[in-house]
């Protein structure tokens, strides 16, 4: 019992001092959070009616996201951190896709939950950028860029309803584990901690690769759906994303 104590107490060290190195991510305000500002206002309203019309009929959750900066970050992390951190589908279905564009990087990515990866795969994800969307960014049309991936993305998605994959969260864990599994577990983060701070912090810092673990054990314990909350806000329904996606430049 008294190695479990210490471990216990490592475990919530380590976890204080990654909080003190996370980064900041931008709260989900709607279906569109648009923080680079590269969105004409009719445009933004257009998609906000389009996902909301999207996950009314179907329950996906498709959000759209600029970022003013990655921070630092490759986009790969950045993205599955923020739709981690967002919570973005369903928690039964994980039904959530994040499109997430970072203009002053030059990097756009589609992010897929896990329940989706089936039908809007990685590879059609890549041809979505690459044919769609980085053409017209490279015009600066972030506009006609962004409608057109989201297009592609909806017509990927509700094409044929029949070859959706219902997959299950795989980060679920059982709550009754014994005692030398959780001492185990908080050794093995020791280890990854001590790696990832001396390679200099990996891509997504200590911070996003264990917030990333954490936040997506929490959504597997989640239950409810997306849209508006109680307080009347729009809102994650407790999805997650195990990096199913693509990325892209311009």
């Amino acid at each position: 019992m008294r190695a479990l104590r210490y471990a216990v107490l490592a475990v919530a060290l380590l976890l204080t001092l990654v909080v003190a190195r996370a980064v900041v991510y931008p709260p989900l305000s709607g279906r569109v959070v648009d923080g680079a500002n590269v969105l004409s206002a009719p445009t933004r309203a257009e998609l906000t009616t389009k996902l909301a019309d999207l996950e009314d009929k179907s329950s996906i959750q498709l959000v759209v996201a600029t970022v003013a900066s990655l921070d630092g970050q490759e986009i790969e992390p950045y993205a599955n951190d923020l739709f981690r951190a967002w919570k973005l589908g369903e928690a039964k279905q994980n039904n959530g896709v994040l499109l997430l564009v970072a203009p002053k990087e030059h990097k756009v990515r589609i992010e897929v939950g896990y329940g989706l990866e089936g039908t809007l795969t990685d590879t059609i994800s890549k041809l979505i950028i690459v044919n769609a969307i980085a053409p017209r960014f490279k015009t600066g049309d972030f506009n006609g860029g962004i409608t057109r991936g989201v297009d592609d993305i909806i017509t990927t998605l509700t094409t044929d309803q029949s070859e959706w994959a219902k997959k299950p969260d795989l980060r679920q864990q059982d709550d009754q584990a014994p005692g030398w599994l959780i001492a185990l577990i908080a050794i093995f983060f020791i280890i990854i901690f001590i790696i990832v701070i001396r390679n200099g912090g990996g891509r997504g810092g200590p911070g996003g690769f264990l917030i990333g673990m954490a936040s997506g054990l929490a959504s597997g314990r989640s239950s409810g759906g997306g849209g508006f909350s109680d307080s009347g806000g729009f809102s994650g329904g407790g999805g997650s994303s195990g990096g199913g996606g693509a990325s892209g430049g311009w």
